[in-house]
């Protein structure tokens, strides 16, 4: 019969990454303490060693995302204001909508 799956927290992965890199105790050593598989314990130490150039050009990536979420707010607060403008005038000016229709001939608007 098979073991369950177990999903290890990114936490729980780097730990065992890390100490991997360290080299002062074997993957098989690492696995055993850790109860993991020891082809566990090497994907995940050169998932970190792959991935830790992106750790770098990320830096940069939240203040662009911000940039455009900013740009979107103003966008969006753009629009609310000009849809304020148009209900007021429509409150405004719905009160002569009735009169008109009434005053036409019973033709299509």
């Amino acid at each position: 019969m098979k073991k369950p799956r177990r999903n290890h927290s990114a936490q729980f992965k780097a730990r065992i990454a890390m100490e991997a890199l360290r080299g002062i105790k074997t993957v098989a050593e690492i696995a055993a303490e850790n109860n993991v598989h020891p082809t566990m314990v090497t994907r995940w130490k050169t998932e970190l060693t792959e991935g830790a150039a992106d750790l770098f050009e990320r830096k940069n990536a939240p203040d662009l995302e911000k940039r455009g979420l900013e740009k979107n707010c103003e966008r969006l607060e753009r629009k609310v204001g000009q849809l304020v403008i148009e209900k007021e005038w429509m409150e405004k000016n719905a009160s002569s909508w009735g009169s008109i229709r009434e005053e036409g001939s019973g033709g299509s608007f």
